[in-house]
């Protein structure tokens, strides 16, 4: 009798232990700035694409699938990101399968340039969806080719697409293309083309997917937003209601997300004609992305959307890493972008968790500006975004005052070969100076910056002549700090360790004091908590 009750209590100790592991071991890492593998360690190339719930063909299960265009540049930005890529030559549309949207395996390439220029004669090709027609039980591709709308049809999900029709939209909208598009699919199973006009892109309409004589097209058309011009299209459905979002027209570049709230998917989406900036992607243009498309999760403890945003780094060369993905929060209608470099996803349940991993500072390899900032030209701004500079001494900020100083610096190919992107922090002026330039971190209504030990480490390269260049981390009432005092001709790493941090907040900065001409880079800044 005391040998079982020892049993079972040994079984009940290890059950304890292990209960933890296996509700752990169900959030799966998702790691943004970085540039995606398969699960076998194959290079994930797929832009501007969605992802879609379907049947698969050989486990009869439904199955997530990814689609999104590989450019050539595209391998060669991943191989070498120390140079920003010029052109844009389509190759292939790639089609990715999952079971918990973290793991993904390549299934097949369903769409080739001999599928898209029967002719030989290459043009643009982005921008696309697809879509499960009952009615002919098969998949249909909507993608952007040259000037018009390309529709491809496959037997299955996986298998190659083949030349449907063209699409002429000038009939609908007045243009013979869309500005931009995604599909979107409807709990009833009905998908929708989400698109914008095709010049100016200030218009935004909705089109159900399904058969017109005896073709698969767009069945009708419903302008659903007219006002700022916005690209990056797509829509999701949270809670019953239908989000309409879109993006700046920054071409490659990065910008605020935008979206508008509606009752029924033909609208009226509300604020009429008046886009509203997604809280929490204004501090570092929604993680240095445009709109992507969305997915929205209904775990079994809570409903999530998926945020999958756009970095088309092989031709804004912005950063690592092509697809951005981030877990929405909502506050009623409000929608709240959460900007992680790293968090867990639970696909089952629906709940998502920030990763120790996760870096909180925003903007800090400072490519969310496309511009010399400050700048006078679109988007019309002072300070770099997320990022506070204090003159102290020195030419005033102006993006009027051709005295002002330049607040970004355009790195070398030799810096980004060290450092991140195409831009870093520059720290000079052409008379002698001080300057503070800083951001605070707190916490967010649905990420806590919790009371803990941090590790700041940053990228800084400098001449001779700063009198002060220091590095900081204020929280409470300490202060942690850093000295740079020699000049550094090549990118130097600094570190400081065991920051405490407490009652959610810390503010990090540079301070700086120099003679004239000197000048400091600072790039790939990062708050990390120590493990």
């Amino acid at each position: 009798m005391f040998e079982i009750a020892v049993y079972r209590f040994k079984l009940l100790i290890i059950c304890v232990l292990l209960f933890p592991v296996f509700i752990f071991g169900q959030f799966k890492n998702i790691q943004n700035d970085v540039f995606w593998n398969t699960k076998d360690g194959q290079p994930i190339y797929s832009q501007g694409g969605g992802i879609f719930k379907f049947t698969s063909p050989t486990t009869h299960k439904d199955t997530y699938y990814w689609y999104g265009a590989e450019y050539e540049e595209a391998s060669v930005y991943r191989q070498n990101p120390a140079v920003t890529l010029k052109t844009c030559t389509f190759k292939a549309i790639n089609c990715y399968s999952s079971t918990d949207l973290v793991n993904w395996t390549f299934e097949n390439t369903v769409f080739t340039t001999q599928n898209a220029f029967p002719d030989g004669k290459k043009t643009w090709v982005g921008r696309m969806g697809v879509a499960f027609v009952k009615e002919i039980n098969k998949y249909a591709l909507f993608v952007q080719h040259g000037s018009e709308v390309l529709i491809a049809l496959a037997n299955s999900p996986t298998s190659e697409f083949t030349w449907h029709q063209k699409i002429n939209m000038e009939p609908l909208i007045g243009t013979t293309n869309t500005g931009d598009q995604t599909v979107f699919t409807d709990d009833d199973g009905k998908s929708y083309l989400i698109y914008s006009y095709g010049k100016g892109r200030n218009k935004i309409y909705v089109s159900e997917i399904g058969i017109k004589d005896g073709k698969v097209n767009l069945l009708d058309c419903t302008k659903v937003f007219q006002g700022e011009s916005r690209e990056g299209n797509c829509m999701f459905k949270y809670q019953n209601k239908y989000y309409m979002a879109a993006s700046n027209i920054y071409g490659w570049d990065s910008s605020f997300a935008y979206y508008l709230v509606a009752d029924a998917i033909r609208g009226p989406y509300l604020p009429a004609n008046d886009m509203q900036i997604m809280k929490g992607s204004e501090e570092d243009y929604a993680h240095i992305t445009q709109t992507g498309f969305f997915y929205t999760i209904k775990g079994t403890k809570k409903e999530t959307v998926l945020y999958c945003g756009d970095r088309w780094a092989d031709f804004a060369g912005n950063g690592l890493g092509y697809n951005q993905w981030f877990p929405l929060s909502f506050k009623e209608n409000e929608a709240y972008f959460n900007s992680l470099s790293s968090w867990n996803l639970n696909e089952k349940t629906g709940e998502w968790q920030v990763e120790k991993d996760n870096n909180y500072i925003k903007n800090g390899s400072f490519e969310a500006d496309r511009n010399k900032i400050p700048s006078n030209f679109k988007p019309i701004q002072a300070q770099l975004l997320g990022w506070k500079t204090e003159v102290l001494q020195g030419n005033k900020i102006s993006t009027s005052d051709e005295n002002s100083p330049v607040l970004n610096y355009f790195n070398s190919e030799e810096d980004r070969k060290k450092v991140i992107g195409e831009k870093s922090l520059q720290i000079s002026d052409k008379v002698d100076f001080a300057r503070k330039i800083s951001q605070k971190i707190v916490d967010s209504p649905f990420v806590k910056l919790e009371d803990s030990r941090y590790t700041l480490t940053a990228k800084i390269k400098n001449t001779n002549g700063f009198s002060e260049l220091k590095l900081f981390a204020e929280s409470g009432s300490e202060t942690f700090s850093i000295a740079i005092k020699d000049s550094n001709v090549d990118w130097r790493i600094v570190t400081i360790p065991n920051i405490k941090i407490k009652k959610g907040e810390v503010q990090i900065g540079i301070l700086a004091a120099a003679k004239a001409n000197s000048v400091c880079l600072i790039d790939d800044i990062s708050l990390v908590k120590n493990r």
